[in-house]
């Protein structure tokens, strides 16, 4: 009775421990390292001097939507196959290109530590290869993006700024660092900033009627809106106005936030009649139930610096919003 009683012990607790085994074996995973949107690509030396190099940069070092200057998307780091061991598979986001003798794709989630998400894509011929990359890329820079925005926000939420008139003005919480600091709050409008070594990053919280953005002329309408509108409640130097630079037209992205309808607009603003401008990202929330546009915008004025991982640091913010 003894052997069969320990047998069937040590079976009821590998079956309740390991379950179908992911969950036991990512809680003995080492933690992730990385830089926000540092990626690392592994791929062998001729691969990655080649096309397949090629069609991995045009996609993923492209430059990222609504920079003033060309900021790639990701800063990669290319390693060979034989590297990728040990603490090199540490990596928060990586790419695995290789040949092999059949085509596949897969997005596997902490294979090697925790939180991870890498892509793995194999292919007979460099050609294929290619097509391959080329066929999946949204999806994978999906699963990148959703990734680096949790483990921005996980940091956001090391040290939170209490922000009880926010919620009291606009019936909208944000879990914001307490690095920020609250510039103007108020029914017109609330600001926040953060100090940086040479300019800010700041986030602007206002509302419009309904009837301020179409379904036909929405990024005119968001423009206006900004021009006017936000413009109007923002206060800046002399007679000049915060507006949208009109050299550049930004990118509109249909998207929701706290499952509400919303219009993420990226591009650049200006100070009228001065030498000043930079990024914006710009959620115009469709708010049935308040009767309005909710509009949550995040902008950085830091003329010497990168501002791709500024920017990324307010859009991480601004989807933490939770509307009442």
């Amino acid at each position: 009775m003894k052997p069969i009683f320990a047998v069937l012990l040590g079976l009821f607790f590998i079956a309740t421990s390991c379950g179908d085994g992911s969950n036991t074996i990512d809680s003995y995973r080492p933690d992730s390292v990385g830089n926000i949107n540092s990626l690392q690509i592994v791929t062998p030396e001729d691969l990655w001097n080649g096309e397949v190099g090629e069609a991995i940069r045009n996609h993923f070092a492209a430059p990222a939507d609504g920079l003033p200057q060309d900021e790639p998307l990701y800063s990669m780091v290319q390693m060979k196959t034989t590297s990728f061991t040990d603490f090199a598979q540490r990596y928060r986001i990586f790419l695995h290109a290789t040949l092999s003798d059949s085509t596949n794709f897969s997005l596997k989630k902490n294979s090697f530590a925790k939180p991870q998400t890498g892509a793995f894509l194999t292919a007979p011929t460099a050609e294929e290869l290619v097509a391959l990359i080329n066929k999946h890329q949204e999806e994978i820079k999906a699963a990148f993006y959703a990734s680096e925005i949790k483990e921005k926000q996980k940091r956001i939420r090391l040290s939170l700024k209490k922000l009880d008139t926010l919620q009291q003005d606009f019936g909208v919480s944000l879990k914001v660092p307490t690095a920020y600091r609250v510039a103007h709050s108020g029914e017109d409008y609330y600001w926040l900033r953060k100090a940086l070594e040479s300019g800010t990053t700041n986030i602007f919280i206002y509302e419009v009627p309904l009837n301020t953005i179409g379904k036909d002329s929405t990024i005119a309408d968001i423009i206006n809106m900004r021009n006017t509108i936000g413009a109007g409640l923002l206060p800046v130097e002399d007679d000049s106005k915060f507006i949208t630079e009109a050299a550049y037209s930004p990118f509109l992205f249909s998207s929701e936030l706290d499952g509400k309808p919303t219009y993420i607009t990226k591009g650049t603003w200006e100070i009228t009649d001065a030498w000043m401008a930079g990024p914006f990202v710009n959620y115009a929330v469709r708010d049935e139930a308040n009767d309005r546009w909710l509009i949550l915008e995040g902008f950085t004025y830091a003329p010497s610096d990168d501002k791709r991982d500024l920017q990324f640091e307010l859009e991480a913010i601004l989807k933490t919003a939770t509307i009442e």
